[in-house]
């Protein structure tokens, strides 16, 4: 499928990795001009040359997301985006007696407050321009809390609470938000979480990965390239009476409606 993106020009952030490292590759592939970032200068460059081979314009912003200066940097180098794809890592999980005042900042600034301001900057932008494809990567966590994870379902739950209600504001415009949530996809995060569940059950990392593998309803970890793939559909113009809504790649495990 064609998805009439070709020649678009998109800012992906936390993109030397991961998630945000598929979304990118993917939107390049259907030839998306891209504006990478993330703090890793090696990671960096091997993701820009991922996309590169697809013959797009690549540019690449290293620092850190949270950071006023690397997003001023990211606008500057893109300062007509089509396409903005937020995304950051998530923080660490926990317990509750752990999570203090900068605890709770911290999470905040990082998975909501620092992607609000993103689309702050690029809205009216979008606006003015009749085109617009915000994707949110979130976590399943929105929708699915566990205790543990805490810091990263209060903060990301508040993005996608404020996301919806500037949906409704902007779909008249051509422009739509939505949110990617993730779960059991198979990238660094997941390799972090596994050696955490090992070390908490005294079990190798392959027996951990097999204990996650056994709890999804596919029976096997998500593809990086099956979660990109989801975000290009997102920002395709077929994709433009689509707006506000959560979509979970979690191999059919979510058991609600809603």
């Amino acid at each position: 499928m064609d998805l009439k993106i070709q020649g678009k020009h998109a800012i992906v952030c936390a993109s030397s990795r991961g998630l945000g490292r598929a979304c990118v590759i993917s939107l390049a592939r259907e030839g998306v001009n891209v504006t990478l970032n993330g703090r890793d200068e090696e990671a960096l460059a091997e993701a820009s040359e991922a996309c590169a081979v697809f013959g797009v314009e690549v540019q690449c912003v290293q620092g850190d997301i949270t950071l006023a200066s690397t997003r001023d940097q990211l606008l500057d180098a893109c300062p007509t985006p089509d396409i903005l794809v937020t995304n950051n890592g998530g923080p660490p999980p926990g317990s509750i007696k752990d999570w203090d005042y900068n605890a709770w900042i911290g999470a905040l600034e990082a998975n909501m407050i620092t992607h609000m301001l993103m689309i702050r900057a690029v809205l009216d932008g979008m606006v003015n321009r009749k085109f617009g494809r915000i994707v949110n990567i979130t976590s399943a966590m929105v929708k699915t809390p566990k205790a543990p994870m805490g810091l990263s379902t209060g903060a990301r739950a508040g993005l996608t609470s404020v996301s919806k209600a500037l949906s409704t504001e902007v779909a008249h415009a051509n422009v739509t938000i939505n949110n990617l949530l993730p779960e059991r996809i198979n990238t660094g995060r997941q390799k972090y979480m596994a050696e955490m569940q090992a070390k908490r059950e005294e079990i190798t990392v392959e027996e951990a990965y097999e204990r996650i593998a056994s709890t999804i309803a596919a029976g096997r970890l998500g593809l990086p390239e099956e979660f990109g793939d989801a975000c290009a559909f997102l920002c395709s113009a077929q994709a433009g009476f689509i707006s506000g809504q959560n979509l979970q790649l979690d191999g059919g495990s979510y058991e609600g409606l809603i």
